[in-house]
């Protein structure tokens, strides 16, 4: 577990850096550098574009060389990205930097879900998600409060504490991954040559073959989409032009999503220990729907809306507790043998895909202003992401999903499968 311990606090690390520059940087690009809003909204969308790239370049790669020496690579990119950000003195190069810095994290991410399920024992692999989720929200929320009393937005200069404690982050991260990476047992890490020979395109055209990997991915869209794809802006304008609440209670709300997952992360990760990862997934879109019909129903008592704003931000977070340690492990038990981290990473992709669509849904909706429209949609998803986890834990049910490897031994991941089936 000491190498566990040791990827969780990397995650966290690297995530101060991305929390401490994306709140921050539109404003600094629109305003601060008198780029306008063009320019800014095209470096939020060029960052999700470089993500959407790296996530299945950065899986292939997990599988082909050594997941940690990936990681590594990954985390230093994005380092570079950060600092370049600091001298990036025209629009073209910092748009250049923010794509570089998108594709330098994603990149990681497959890589890194990889070596859990490579260090980590079947028992404690869902608790260790738990802990990279909960690292990750803590790393990002302390990164975008520190970064709050650092940042000059009205100073040419003033984002470079951001930038540079980024850097600095990943590359800390990064060497944290190193030092972790070279206590691992030859055996865990196969050599390039005994690599599977399959691309990113063979690992679709088996995704969209088998019934247990297409409705995964269904739950993989539609629950991104049914929340994390607004919880940065469609949330917030939400609750700004219809709900009519001010910016701190928009703060408030996040602070209170952030500490009910420190407070409940472990302690529902033992409670559902023994429940199926389908089973779960399927509690997870319930919530969803329960929080977004609590928001319609805020826009009916403007009284309580704030409150129950906050209250919603806090419903989703019990969700999120139960979908961090559950999807990556389900996605790779079920993902074709030697190509789990392309599977990953193109499943990273989806979900960073149909996040960057989700501000264009919630700007279409609520600038015509169809708020009931936007609710109602997501409510919508959400019920296509409960009956998808439903057709899911039905097919688990009918036959024990088996990974193992054509000479009869054991796969790598066999234990995950045998997690995946329903209680």
């Amino acid at each position: 577990m000491k190498r566990a311990r040791l990827l969780v606090l990397a995650a966290t690390i690297s995530m101060l850096g991305w929390g401490s520059i994306l709140p921050y940087q539109y404003a600094y690009a629109a305003n601060t550098r008198g780029w306008g809003g063009l320019v800014a909204a095209a470096a939020a969308s060029l960052f999700s574009i470089g993500a959407l790239v790296a996530a299945p370049f950065g899986g292939r790669l997990a599988d082909r060389y050594d997941p940690a020496r990936v990681t590594v690579i990954a985390k230093v990119v994005a380092a570079a990205a950060t600092a370049f950000l600091i001298v990036a003195g025209t629009p073209l190069l910092f748009l250049a930097g923010m794509f570089v810095f998108g594709a330098g994290i994603t990149a990681a991410q497959p890589a890194q879900t990889v070596l859990v399920l490579r260090w980590v024992s079947s028992e404690d692999r869902r608790r260790v998600f738990a802990l990279l989720f909960t690292g990750a929200a803590v790393g990002m929320a302390i990164g975008s409060f520190t970064a709050g009393y650092l940042v000059d937005l009205n100073a040419i200069d003033g984002m470079w504490p951001a930038f540079t404690t980024a850097a600095v982050g990943f590359l800390i991260s990064a060497g944290l991954i190193g030092i972790a990476g070279r206590g691992a047992p030859a055996d865990e890490v196969p050599a390039p040559e005994d690599a599977p020979s399959g691309s990113s395109t063979s690992a679709i055209r088996v995704i969209l073959a088998t019934p247990t990997l297409r409705w995964t991915a269904v739950i993989t869209v539609t629950l991104a989409l049914g929340f994390y794809a607004q919880f940065e802006s469609g949330l917030p304008a939400y609750a700004i032009t219809v709900l009519g609440v001010p910016a701190r209670t928009i703060g408030t709300a996040s602070a209170v999503n952030c500490l009910v997952i420190v407070v409940l992360q472990m302690a529902v990760v033992k409670w559902t220990a023994k429940r199926s990862a389908p089973s779960l997934l399927v509690a997870v879109g319930s919530i969803w729907v329960l929080s977004w019909l609590l928001l319609a129903a805020a826009s009916v008592a403007p009284v309580l809306a704030g409150t129950m704003f906050i209250l919603v931000f806090g419903v989703f977070a019990v969700g999120e507790t139960m979908y961090a340690p559950v999807l990556n492990p389900l996605t790779a038990s079920l993902a074709p043998s030697g190509m789990v981290g392309t599977t990953l990473g193109i499943f990273a992709a989806l979900q960073t895909g149909v996040s960057a669509a989700g501000p264009m849904l919630a700007g279409f909706a609520l600038t015509a202003g169809h708020g009931s429209l936007f609710v109602g949609v997501h409510v919508g998803i959400s019920l296509v992401a409960v009956f998808a986890a439903l057709r899911l834990r039905s097919l688990l049910a009918g036959a024990r999903v088996s990974s193992s490897q054509p000479d009869g031994r054991p796969g790598p991941f066999d234990d995950l499968v045998l997690e995946a089936q329903p209680a």
